[in-house]
């Protein structure tokens, strides 16, 4: 392929698009190029939330290796620099500020917008309280409470974490106009809009209820789902599932738009991959958001590989590491050796395909490790607290630990855990810090991430 279209969307979960069976108009346009792209229905991430979770779509190995996912280490090779090397202009769009240049994504890059410069006005606001003032002071705490209290109270949105989704597109696409029909282009665009807070536009929501739901009402959900998930009520559970669903269309259609733009924009054929770097929990298991809990819920998501042929629906178990080996061969450029994916180009052409399992890791702040192992018919986890098994085929939901009754499955799978991690420490290297600005940890913070 001349060109290389990848699209990421955060927090999509598979089983809220049209193409994986969903029943409500979640993404009229995914589904349409759904009909004749390659749609990989049992694709999985190696991690629950974004920062563990790139480093596997964007350098193919997973998020424990060489030192961790604090930050893209000299180790690891960025799909970028791989395309780069092979004399492609490179250039992402994102607004998530875990995979700025600071973190070592802008390795291979020609441009990366990462949205750090701009704050929102109330961000800008808060931001100024705390350089002004000395942050032991009563002043201080006393302002910091309010916008705490705005937040949780009256729905305020202090301080809006991400660029949306048009402003995005507008961005990529002005980017993508200014190709040169003599080299090949690869562009990376991520969405955040489908990650809380969910404040989607009214016209999106109408498609899921008759009254859209205001940004106070919307933002004061979010406090009470991450804060009391428990004293949510049904009637409030299905309003914030109307507006990700809502956050979803809108999404879908700035996708489509950039898609149309791009493949007029640049000369030659383009291969387009749209998947999500994780999905997202409505109290499936207690709780909402991403946490690292390792159920199908936020862990299955869309993958969708467009290479102008007549597409086809796959049930390999696929991976997001599979995501950079699968552009590098497109681009018809040698596959590095530290990527641990393979290229989808196997299935894709009836080839075949190997792998059976899919492995994920995670290590907390606070240095606890934990791992899961999938396959068709198992789901092992191992944490600090213990091991859960669940048995997939009689218990898709995941929801009776069944490692007791199954001692021999357990212990065989730990096994491939254990051989994992030896994986993982063959790649061990010092990462060092990065020192973050006080902006920059507040917009992370607005997301619901911790430093």
């Amino acid at each position: 392929m001349d060109n290389l279209l990848l699209v990421t969307v955060d927090s999509l979960r598979a089983d809220h698009a049209g193409w994986h069976g969903y029943d409500r108009p979640t993404t009229p346009n995914l589904d349409t190029i759904a009909t004749s792209a390659h749609a990989f229905e049992n694709a999985f991430a190696h991690a629950c939330s974004t920062r563990p979770s790139f480093p596997s779509i964007l350098t193919s190995s997973y998020p424990l290796m060489y030192g961790g996912f604090e930050r893209i280490a000299e180790g690891r090779t960025l799909v970028s620099e791989a395309l780069a090397a092979g004399d492609y202009r490179c250039g992402g769009f994102h607004s998530n500020l875990y995979l700025s240049a600071d973190f070592g994504y802008g390795r291979g890059f020609e441009t990366l917008y990462d949205s750090k410069s701009d704050p929102s006005p109330t961000a800008r606001l808060r931001q100024l309280v705390k350089d002004r003032l000395d942050e032991d002071g009563l002043l201080y705490r006393l302002l910091a409470r309010g916008f705490e209290v705005a937040e949780r109270r009256t729905g305020t949105n202090v301080g809006s974490a991400y660029v949306t989704a048009d402003e995005i597109t507008d961005r990529a696409i002005a980017w993508a106009r200014g190709a040169d029909a003599d080299t090949p282009q690869f562009l990376w665009v991520h969405y955040m809009d489908v990650h809380h807070p969910y404040v989607p536009p009214a016209r999106h929501q109408r498609a899921f209820r008759e009254e859209p739901v205001s940004e106070r009402r919307a933002v004061q959900l979010r406090r009470k789902m991450i804060e009391t998930p428990g004293g949510v009520t049904d009637a409030e559970l299905d309003t914030i599932c109307d507006l990700y669903d809502a956050e979803i269309r809108f999404t879908d259609a700035e996708i489509a738009r950039l898609v149309e733009a791009v493949r007029a924009a640049w000369e030659g054929d383009t291969a387009l991959a749209v998947t999500a770097d994780h999905g997202e929990e409505f109290r499936e298991h207690g709780r909402f958001s991403h946490h690292a809990t390792f159920h199908d819920e936020v862990l299955h998501v869309p993958l969708l590989v467009d290479v102008g042929d007549d597409g086809g629906r796959h049930d390999e178990l696929v991976g997001l590491l599979d995501v950079a080996p699968t552009l590098v061969d497109y681009a018809g450029l040698e596959r590095p050796e530290n990527f641990y994916g393979e290229s989808l180009r196997g299935p894709i052409e009836g080839a075949g395909w190997e792998r059976t399992a899919v492995i994920g890791d995670w290590r907390s702040n606070a240095g606890e490790p934990r791992f899961a192992y999938r396959d068709a018919d198992w789901k092992y986890v191992r944490r600090s607290e213990g091991i859960e098994l669940y048995d997939l085929g009689a218990d898709p939901g995941e929801t009776t630990n069944v490692a007791e009754e199954h001692a021999d499955v357990a212990d065989r799978l730990d096994e491939r855990i254990d051989a994992h991690e030896r994986a993982v420490a063959a790649t061990e290297t010092d990462l060092g810090t990065v020192e973050m600005d006080e902006g920059v940890k507040q917009r992370l913070r607005d997301l619901g991430y911790q430093e």
